[in-house]
């Protein structure tokens, strides 16, 4: 019986302990490997704090604590993150924070910078709410699901998220481009409104957050070595006074600044890691 409890643990040791040694010449093994690593320690952390979260079920601290549990997940992938400029996540106030959108380890340096943050709570799709004990820990986290398919209710959710950033003086962390840019190719995909909506009507300051490249990580060569992710935090742009009208132009200005700040990054990565 206790074989069968702790076998996938010993697998999962005995396999780190291949790819540690022997990834560079087993490059598919390891690859698959850190990605099943990756969503069995989701599945295992999350068994592991939805007890703790039932005492206050909702509230964003609870978010902080799965934050520091994940983030001890990076040693283990091997990845790095440094965070530039985090002073601009820190203050107690309400944000909008706009991270563009790569792939599903964004979720790792999201958890990095979020104790800098202090209150925080995401913007996800509704489908991972079935997303097993990831989904319940998320939504006991305070995590917001948003159901795109559906625009009256997402409008909505934006509108009950308004409270959390005023009254609340929380921050919503939101990836604008709505799904995940899976061919970056040094640009990012256009921006959905609906975080700039919530900005302009709560009149919450944006903070746009730029992650650089995952250099390190190729799906079609099945490349997963180590690396480091620069999180780099730009100055928030106000939107006291603004109205629904300056959307559009609010919404190019934040993409323009984003996308220069990813295509620099991605120089500056690439110049380092030839």
């Amino acid at each position: 019986m206790w074989i069968i409890l702790y076998l996938p643990f010993i697998l999962c040791t005995i396999l780190y302990a291949v790819t540690a040694l022997y990834g560079h010449r087993l490059k598919r093994l390891n690859y698959y490997f850190k990605i099943f690593l990756f969503y069995f320690l989701i599945f295992l952390s999350s068994i592991v704090v939805i007890p703790p979260f039932l005492l206050r079920p909702r509230d964003v601290k609870n978010g902080t604590i799965y934050a520091r549990v994940m983030k001890h997940m990076n040693k283990l992938l091997g990845i790095e993150w440094h965070i530039r400029n985090g002073e601009y996540l820190s203050g107690d106030y309400g944000a909008v924070i706009l991270n563009n959108h790569q792939c599903i380890f964004d979720a790792l340096g999201m958890f990095n910078a979020w104790e800098i943050a202090g209150k925080m709570c995401v913007i996800m799709k509704k489908e991972l709410f079935y997303a097993g004990t990831f989904g319940i820990a998320a939504y006991l986290g305070g995590g917001i699901y948003i159901d795109r398919k559906n625009a009256k209710n997402a409008h909505k959710t934006i509108q009950d998220t308004n409270e959390a950033l005023t009254k609340n003086k929380t921050k919503i962390w939101i990836y604008p481009e709505g799904t995940r840019n899976k061919n970056p190719n040094r640009k990012l995909l256009p921006f959905k409104k609906g975080a700039f909506h919530m900005a302009i009507q709560s009149q919450a300051p944006i903070i746009p957050v730029v992650f650089s490249p995952y250099y390190f990580m190729d799906s079609k060569t099945f490349t997963f070595d180590k690396g480091h992710i620069i999180i780099q935090c730009l100055e928030p742009i106000p939107t006291a006074g603004l109205t629904t009208d300056d959307i559009g132009k609010l919404s190019d200005r934040i993409h323009e600044s984003m996308s220069s700040t990813y295509e620099k990054l991605w120089d500056e990565i690439m110049t380092k890691n030839k």
